[in-house]
Parts: C-alpha cells; sequence; structure tokens
C-alpha cells in the first residue's frame, strides 16, 4: 500500500496533468481578458482607480528598496576595484547593472507581494463570497468590471515604479559614492556615461511590461478560481506571490537570452 502511493509515477502523472490544467485554464484566462478589451467604458474608471493605488501606493517601498540597492551596489564595486582600476569604473558598473538587472527585477518581485498578494486576496474573497456570482447574475462581465482593472492598471504602473526605481538607485549610488570613496562628480557622470547605451533603457522597460503582465495576470487568475473559503484564500494568495515571483525569475533568464546581443 505504502508504494502504491509513493509512486513516482502516479506524482509525475499527476504533477503533469494539473500542470496542463494550469495552462490551458491560463490560456483562456488571456483571451477572455483580450476579448474584454472591447468594452472600455465599464473597465476604464476603475482601472485609473487601481493604477492610482499601484503607483502611489508602491511608491515609498520601491523608493527604499532602489535607495538600498543603489547604495550597496556601489559600496560592493569600489570594494572590488582593485589599484590601478580607475574609480569611474564604478560608477559604470552601478548604472549598468541597475538598469540591467536590479532596478527591473528588485521592484517586480516587490510589487509580487505587494500588489499580487492584494489582487489575489480580493478575487478570492469575492469569490468565496459569491459576490463574483452575483455580479454575473445580473449580467455584468466580472471581466471588464473585476478583472480587466487590475491587470491593465499593474500593466501600465510597473514599468513606470521600474523606471522611478532605476533613477533613484542610481541617485543612491551617487550619493554613496561621495560619502564612501571620495568620488567626483565628473567621475561619476563620466562613468555612468562612459558604460551606458540607450539600449539598456529599452531592455529595463521591455522586461517591466513582461514582469507587470506576470504581476497581474497570474494573481488575478489564482484568485478568481480560489475555493474552499477563508483556507483557499490563504492558500490562493501564498500561491500567487510564490508563482509570481518564479515566473519574474525565469522571464528574466529568457529575455536576456533573447535580447542581450551575444
Amino acid at each position: 500500500m505504502a508504494g502504491v502511493l509513493i509512486d513516482p509515477r502516479r506524482i509525475v502523472g499527476r504533477w503533469a496533468l494539473k500542470s496542463a490544467a494550469h495552462v490551458g485554464g491560463i490560456s483562456l484566462f488571456v483571451f477572455e481578458l483580450a476579448r474584454g478589451l472591447g468594452e472600455w467604458r465599464d473597465w476604464y474608471p476603475p482601472a485609473l482607480r487601481q493604477a492610482r493605488d499601484i503607483g502611489y501606493g508602491s511608491m515609498f517601498i520601491v523608493f527604499i528598496t532602489a535607495s538600498f540597492a543603489g547604495a550597496v551596489t556601489i559600496l560592493q564595486a569600489g570594494y572590488q576595484l582593485t589599484a590601478g582600476v580607475p574609480v569611474y569604473f564604478a560608477s559604470g558598473v552601478v548604472v549598468s547593472t541597475i538598469i540591467l538587472e536590479l532596478g527591473p527585477v528588485l521592484t517586480a518581485l516587490i510589487l509580487a507581494g505587494r500588489v499580487g498578494a492584494r489582487f489575489a486576496a480580493e478575487l478570492g474573497t469575492m469569490r468565496v463570497t459569491e459576490q463574483i456570482d452575483a455580479l454575473e447574475s445580473l449580467g455584468r462581465s466580472s471581466v471588464s468590471h473585476v478583472l480587466l482593472p487590475r491587470v491593465v492598471a499593474a500593466t501600465l504602473m510597473v514599468p513606470i515604479l521600474c523606471i522611478f526605481s532605476d533613477f533613484i538607485a542610481i541617485f543612491a549610488g551617487w550619493l554613496a559614492s561621495k560619502g564612501a570613496m571620495d568620488m567626483s562628480n565628473a567621475d561619476f557622470v563620466y562613468g555612468a556615461r562612459y558604460f551606458f547605451k540607450p539600449f539598456y533603457m529599452w531592455y529595463s522597460l521591455i522586461k517591466s511590461v513582461f514582469f507587470g503582465l506576470a504581476i497581474a495576470i497570474v494573481p488575478c487568475y489564482v484568485g478568481f478560481n480560489t475555493s474552499h473559503g477563508a483556507e483557499g484564500v490563504g492558500r490562493a494568495t501564498t500561491g500567487a506571490v510564490v508563482t509570481s515571483s518564479v515566473l519574474i525569475l525565469f522571464l528574466n533568464a529568457l529575455l536576456a537570452r533573447m535580447l542581450l546581443p551575444r
């Protein structure tokens, strides 16, 4: 009996079937979202409110995260420099690292915890308390009234917050370089401009758009399909944050492989 319960074939098969069901469910979910874009009169006003809550409500935590990321990056870069290496290399490393990697990824992970958890908890609570069922029984579309405002707002605001994070991190790195490394303004600007390429900003923006979609779609899908009451809402919230965070890291590696020149 114990051998049957731990049969690896059963475990793999169950995992494969469950994964295939989720892939199909998310595909249909995205299709319904795309089809509901035409009903803009329904989702546009609440999308503005959601965008304000996401943007204004997340600025403080993004500011704190970016400030420490920029300061620590310049300190570590300065620590790694050896004699004979120009000091402006540190600012070049900071600017490139922040724009290409730390700014978008750290911001997306923070927002996955803050915004994604809220989306999953709100939609899960609406599902288990039958608010979504009541909305649909009145002939209203749950996609245009509940889901699209959140997806559109997160997709638009995450790139804006990532750009904000990039500038704050670079500014914090500049302050740290003056205080800890005695780097002049001219050296910092020269190093930043010497290593900077315009493609870096486009790369950061493209990544942040995909991260915004991950932060919006996964928690909304998980929360929308919640069941089993309050316990299900808790599991949905945790699962949404974990899944969206892993997806962000996967997209980060995939986009680096696809977009960065080799």
